[in-house]
């Protein structure tokens, strides 16, 4: 189930934006009818609820399981690659609805950032773009150049808040990094916002409006 932004107009673009840990898709969708385009869809997912182990175990809305987020931390492999396969199937949906991949941008906000970027760069799909904020590459390590076939060029915009205490900004710097060595580092951008915890900020949000903007301009019908 979603929760959707509806066009105000025909829909030729589409944002699927996956939430945090913890979370529903109710208040992303909030947050993006704020910003939205007349053309373009919001796409707000919600989570399964599963146990999460960051989180002794207690069960809440998450696309996966989490051990701990320091770098080096074990990863739910199976869980990520389930994830990213159930967020390609939402993409190959509105593909059946009329809008093609190349005017769909995913995105997402921490734990839902993290399946954003993975599932971006491991698609079939031809994307628009990527908004990945506070958030981390899952996988890296077993990640390489030759996994990207579609989205090489893709473009991304990363953000993160300096004062993040639960995804530490040194993460999102580590993820930039290793993003420039799979896709165009010209189509990368990272921003930071100063004194922002993990959570969206007014600049950034503009930010976000600016960047879906760019990347799914209207078509003329």
């Amino acid at each position: 189930m979603s929760a959707i932004v509806p066009a105000t107009c025909k829909a030729t673009a589409a944002v699927i934006f996956l939430h945090g840990l913890g979370d529903t898709g109710h208040g992303w969708a909030q947050a993006l009818a704020a910003i939205r385009a007349p053309h373009v869809k919001y796409i707000c997912p919600h989570a399964p609820v599963m146990p999460v182990s960051l989180n002794m175990n207690m069960a809440m809305p998450s696309w996966f399981d989490i051990v701990s987020l320091r770098p080096d931390a074990e990863e739910d492999e199976s869980g990520i690659r389930r994830a990213a396969e159930s967020i390609r199937e939402l993409i190959d949906e509105e593909v059946k609805n009329g809008i093609p991949s190349h005017r769909i941008v995913l995105g997402g906000f921490s734990q839902g950032g993290a399946l954003s970027l993975y599932s971006a760069l491991t698609a079939r799909q031809k994307l628009a773009g990527v908004v990945a904020l506070s958030c981390w590459l899952p996988l890296r390590n077993s990640l390489s150049q030759s996994v990207v076939v579609s989205n090489k060029e893709i473009s991304v915009l990363q953000c993160h808040g300096e004062a993040d205490p639960v995804v530490p900004p040194i993460l999102g710097r580590l993820t930039v990094q290793t993003l420039q060595t799979m896709l165009n580092p010209d189509n990368i951008t990272f921003r930071t916002y100063p004194g922002v915890p993990h959570s969206a900020c007014a600049e950034e949000m503009e930010d976000i409006e600016r960047f879906i903007e760019e990347q799914l301009p209207p078509v003329n019908q």
